[in-house]
């Protein structure tokens, strides 16, 4: 044994991550965190037993993993997950790793669509399935559409909706934007790719050097992929159908135009927790 305890091994994560140039915050809830994978612990556990002594073995894991998170590796890719909507969802480098501004589409997709009905649904660049497979699994009368240009991202949503429980309501469709789907929608919603090209090199590395760019960059100013979405998707609704978009910091303006360009009405602008404009609720004008 090596003779320290858990709360020595911590600290000296933490003061690593501090050595390289992270925040107090996160240097402090990283090296907790990836502690807690290794032990298999919750953080009660943590509270309650930091003097518990750790073996080599923890030590030899823990270092590696601290080593990866040194370099920004996201924690998630590192863990294997990240919780969305109150779930697990498994992520890898294949995927974008959801966030909790996009609960706000499905929020408003789940606020505007009767619950009980047969409703059809598409999450259109699905990555990790954090949409579609939460909508299925908030709503079990409707059938969700899955559509992600990756085989490897298609793979884990698959994966995801099985372990969640919905893999036979929710069908996985590869290909570009609505290219493989057919019909009219109730909803279409989207968390697409839309940080400007031109903006990379002010990407955070945990996500410009470890998040997959196709899902991530929308062309030089963010917007070439969310246009192209919304022209195909105003005649790809039922009348009155529910379009529901993601977008990033500062593009209110320009994303209300290019959907009133491409059909849509505009209906709402919901804001995150820090105030800022982020996603899109629009409508298939009549």
């Amino acid at each position: 044994m090596s003779g320290a305890t858990l709360r020595d091994a911590v600290g000296r994560a933490r003061q690593r991550l501090l050595g390289v140039g992270f925040d107090e915050a996160h240097a402090r809830i990283d090296a907790e965190v990836l502690a807690l994978h290794l032990l298999g612990w919750d953080r009660t556990a943590l509270i309650t037993r930091p003097d518990e002594a750790v073996s080599d073995a923890f030590l030899e894991a823990y270092d590696r993993l601290i080593t990866r998170r040194s370099l920004n590796e996201p924690v998630a890719y590192i863990v294997g997950s990240r919780e969305f909507y109150g779930r697990p969802f498994r992520v890898s480098p294949a995927v974008l790793i959801p966030r909790p501004e996009t609960e706000l589409a499905v929020d408003a997709v789940l606020a505007a669509l009767p619950a009980d009905a047969f409703v059809r649904v598409v999450d259109v660049g699905t990555g990790s399935g954090a949409i579609a497979v939460t909508l299925a699994a908030e709503r079990p009368a409707w059938h969700v559409e899955a559509v992600d240009v990756s085989g490897d991202a298609l793979r884990v949503a698959q994966r995801n909706a099985e372990a969640l429980g919905v893999r036979e309501r929710v069908t996985f469709l590869q290909g570009d934007l609505l290219a493989p789907t057919m019909g009219l929608f109730d909803a279409i919603v989207s968390n697409p790719p839309y940080v400007p090209l031109r903006d990379a090199a002010g990407v955070h590395p945990t996500v410009r050097d470890h998040e997959p760019h196709v899902a991530l960059f929308g062309g030089d100013d963010g917007m070439e992929i969310p246009r192209r979405l919304m022209a195909e998707a105003a005649p790809r609704l039922r009348p009155g159908g529910l379009f529901v978009m993601e977008f990033g910091y500062g593009q209110e303006d320009v994303v209300c135009a290019a959907a009133t360009d491409a059909g849509l009405q505009v209906v709402d602008i919901k804001h995150d927790l820090q105030g800022i404009a982020r996603t899109l609720v629009a409508s298939r004008a009549i």
